[in-house]
């Protein structure tokens, strides 16, 4: 064919070579908001040094290769023992001992550790979500395991570890671990109380032998995991090491790994317990209560998940139309395309605003702030994740044909957006989870209320939604049918209270006339005209 038939033209050049901190105004600003001075500088440095990884080149071929080329399961050697290992591509460890070495497993022993994870949590996990398991569950454990004194002491150095070492070896000979979670049972499902797998004590205090099948175990080729069994005193929880001290591997059957819709890079498996020697976490009969911290931590990592892709998405769509024209000029700058970003664009800040508030919330570690996280993680679980995959097929949208295909990377991070809503506990788990801090521990809704009281009195938009919400909680008969609506205004009081006080004047009043005052339509891009949505997507804009 003759070249002239192919003269390339009008194409947008890719989003490469950036810093995804530093590009990211609503993160930024919440870092600097939530960090003491005499650590501010110092996070800043290592945020942004994660940043130009993350935009690199070579992040990105990670991501790719790590989702082209899913893990295998290895169950025997060629001898026919079983071996029960998980094959990962190279680039699932490359990106994997990066997040390890940034401190994305270490948050819960340095100042402003939370928020400092958090934000690199959202900027790394942008070049590719699904290692954010294995990261999420190992800082997650932390808590759980702090119930027993000795087994923090043993294990908490190689969670929190800045170290990443591959392979199956007995603990005590690694640098750094990763931890995985076995909760769920097939039977039962979010319902672990009907759990079957069976708990025997053995002679030594605390050492038990397990037997029973996990329906969906996460991260499989972990160092260790925080499972739930049936003692005789009750549900309980259990550490199950891979690897035993004298280095034979304990009884870990993987029996297959699940063939998931996104996050495919992850390995998600069911597993067999047959006389799996574990060592009790807690109080026979206490499991969900020691378990429950892990649980509260890996939901916060949902809402932050999310909120990477929806930012990612959006700087990908703002990035596509800044550089592509049509109809005699850029489509950024077109009326009803900038109305869509800049719709995009208040989701994606609002949820990125909220998330790092509850990771503020976990450094600040007060009654006050432990009320507030309460209530607000599960509503915020709820309504961000939910709205992820909104965002997510919008944006990808705003691309056209060209974000539908496989080379936009748009693709990847549509199939991503269902899982944080579903992992943890779905929608339903956790609208009933707020109802139950709402009629349990009136301390949490108090907090609640305080929250998003201070900003009132700045919109009457707001000052109106408050009014609503504070009638919809006064009567809470036969609340249940109206769990997720209630939810969601609480999630959008919330967010509204939060950009009043900190966001731009813009993005304020274009999230309180759109999401609270009721000026909006059923789809993104549907804006009252009259706000000032150019400034909102310049905001927006990754450069």
């Amino acid at each position: 064919m003759a070249a002239t038939t192919h003269t390339v033209t009008n194409q947008v050049p890719p989003l490469v070579g950036y810093d995804v901190f530093a590009t990211d105004r609503a993160l930024t600003e919440a870092v600097e908001r939530h960090l003491e001075p005499g650590i501010l500088a110092g996070a800043r440095t290592e945020l942004e040094e994660l940043g130009l990884s993350a935009g690199s080149a070579q992040a990105q071929a990670w991501g790719a290769q790590a989702n082209e080329n899913p893990p295998k399961l290895r169950t025997h050697d060629r001898y026919g023992h079983r071996i029960d290992e998980v094959e990962f591509h190279p680039a699932w460890h490359r990106l994997l001992g990066h997040a390890v070495g940034a401190g994305l497993t270490d948050a819960w022993g340095r100042p402003g550790g939370h928020v400092r994870r958090a934000a690199g949590f959202l900027v790394w996990t942008q070049a590719e979500a699904g290692h954010g398991c294995p990261l999420s569950m190992t800082h997650a454990a932390v808590p759980a395991l702090r119930t027993d004194p000795a087994l923090a002491a043993e294990w908490e150095p190689l969670l929190t570890s800045h170290v990443y070492e591959e392979g199956l070896r007995p603990a005590s000979q690694k640098a750094g671990v990763l931890f995985g979670m076995g909760m769920t049972e097939k039977q039962g499902g979010t319902d672990v109380r009907s759990n079957t797998t069976r708990a025997q004590p053995l002679a030594a205090d605390g050492e038990y032998l397990l037997t029973g099948h996990k329906w969906f175990c996460s991260a499989p080729m972990s160092d260790g995991f925080l499972v739930l069994a049936q003692a005789p005193g009750g549900l309980s929880c259990f550490l199950v090491p891979r690897v035993l001290p004298d280095g034979t591997r304990n009884a870990f059957a993987v029996q297959r790994l699940k063939d998931k819709l996104g996050n495919r890079s992850n390995a998600s498996g069911e597993v067999e317990f047959d006389g799996t020697w574990a060592r009790r976490v807690g109080e026979e009969g206490r499991g969900v209560r020691t378990i429950i911290e892990m649980v509260a931590a890996t939901r916060l990592d949902c809402v932050v998940g999310s909120a990477a892709l929806m930012r990612q998405a959006v700087a990908q769509a703002v990035h596509h139309t800044a550089y592509r024209s049509a109809f005699g000029g850029l489509l950024i700058e077109k009326p009803l395309m900038r109305n869509v970003l800049a719709d995009l664009a208040l989701e994606s800040e609002a949820a990125t605003t909220l998330a790092l508030r509850l990771a503020a919330a976990y450094d600040a570690d007060t009654e006050e702030e432990r009320a507030f996280l309460r209530i607000a993680v599960p509503t915020a679980k709820y309504w961000v994740t939910k709205r992820c995959g909104a965002v997510v097929g919008e944006a990808l949208e705003c691309l056209g044909g060209n974000g539908y295909v496989e080379e936009s990377g748009m693709p990847r991070l549509l199939r991503e957006a269902p899982l944080n809503s579903i992992w943890e506990g779905s929608g339903n788990v956790q609208a009933l989870d707020v109802l139950r801090a709402l009629q349990r521990e009136p301390q949490a809704l108090n907090a609640f209320l305080r929250e998003v009281g201070k900003a009132r009195g700045a919109d009457h938009r707001l000052d109106a939604a408050i009014k609503d919400l504070l009638t919809e909680l006064a009567d809470l008969d036969a609340v249940e049918a109206r769990a997720r609506r209630l939810v969601e205004r609480m999630a959008l009081v919330l967010q509204g209270s939060l950009l009043l006080r900190w966001a731009p004047p813009e993005v304020a009043d274009a999230f309180c006339a759109s999401r609270l005052g009721g000026d909006w339509g059923s789809a993104f891009g549907t804006l009252p005209h009259s706000l000032d949505l150019a400034s909102v997507v310049e905001r927006a804009r990754a450069r």
